[in-house]
């Protein structure tokens, strides 16, 4: 772990505010911000999450096609934090749809944990005509108290409708790219009319939403910073956001945006972003296997 001088990271975070929690449908919560670890590279990925859990988050988001669970695992076992204090997610990998009992058994002992908190298919790959399959794995091993609740990501609506054709349980999250300037509001409203909750990666748009002159203002006028607004705008919005950073300054500044409650304009204001521009590949028709 890097080491935290006297006032420095975990001081601070001794201060932060608390962070809000999304109830899931099946009655598990999950705090609205967390920790994502997508192309953090495996050797660095102790020490970036531990300055993470240092600097206050609870809530850390991987994959098996990320390729670093076993640096989350070894980071959770080092901070010495209750493991029931702790929300863990990570991904069913697009080319183990077909074997995802045994996927997921791979990822806990990775991860070192006995019980994994959200588990999601990380795409629907269409084109394999796997993922209900893999759902139905899944439902298994939520029964057997393996998971305590499982989900999807980048799902869209007509994939939603097939899946629940033969579901039995309905997924607890979708996780999909959402930043202001992308922002799939249609399919946001449908999952959370289906009550799924609504979980944002890139939540920051990598970046590109940040100079927007609305944003910016707002930061004027909050004494905080852009990244700050934006994932203010998240939350209050209702949506779960997984932001990254490297920066033990930067992860503290990102989870001090719970303290800030944009008005209901400001929050239209930022709505109003909207262009269009996706960052991730279309999962109509993305089919990468990330093996």
């Amino acid at each position: 772990m890097s080491e935290i001088q006297p006032g420095g990271t975990e001081a601070a975070a001794a201060q932060l505010p608390i962070v809000p929690e999304v109830t899931l449908n099946n009655g598990v919560t999950i705090p609205q911000l967390g920790f994502g670890v997508f192309q953090v590279p495996p050797e660095e990925t102790q020490r970036i999450v531990e300055d993470a859990l240092a600097a206050g988050y609870r809530h850390i988001d991987t994959a098996a096609a990320y390729r670093n669970e076993a640096g989350v695992g070894a980071a959770i076992a080092a901070s010495g934090i209750p493991r029931e204090e702790l929300f863990v997610t990570t991904k069913l990998r697009n080319g183990e749809q077909g074997n995802a009992r045994e996927a997921f058994r791979n990822s806990r002992k990775a991860l070192g944990l006995e019980v994994i908190d959200l588990y999601l298919i990380h795409w629907p790959v269409p084109a394999q005509g796997l993922y209900t399959q893999a759902w139905q794995a899944m439902e298994q091993l939520y029964a057997q108290q393996q998971v305590r609740a499982i989900g999807v990501s980048n799902f869209l609506s007509g994939h939603l409708d097939t899946l629940l054709g033969a579901a039995e349980v309905v997924p607890a999250v979708n996780q999909i790219e959402i930043h202001p300037s992308f922002q799939q509001r249609e399919l946001a409203a449908r999952s959370r009319s289906l009550e799924i909750a609504v979980e944002a990666y890139s939540p920051l748009g990598q970046g590109s939403d940040l100079a927007e002159d609305t944003v910016t203002a707002l930061a004027d006028k909050y004494g905080a910073t852009p990244a700050q607004i934006v994932l203010a705008w998240h939350l209050g919005s209702g949506t779960i956001a997984i932001p990254k950073s490297s920066t033990p300054g930067r992860m503290l500044e990102n989870l001090k945006s719970a303290a800030i409650t944009l008005t209901p304009a400001e929050l239209a204001a930022i709505t109003q972003l909207e262009t269009g521009s996706r960052i991730g590949s279309d999962p109509a028709t993305a089919s990468h296997s990330q093996l």
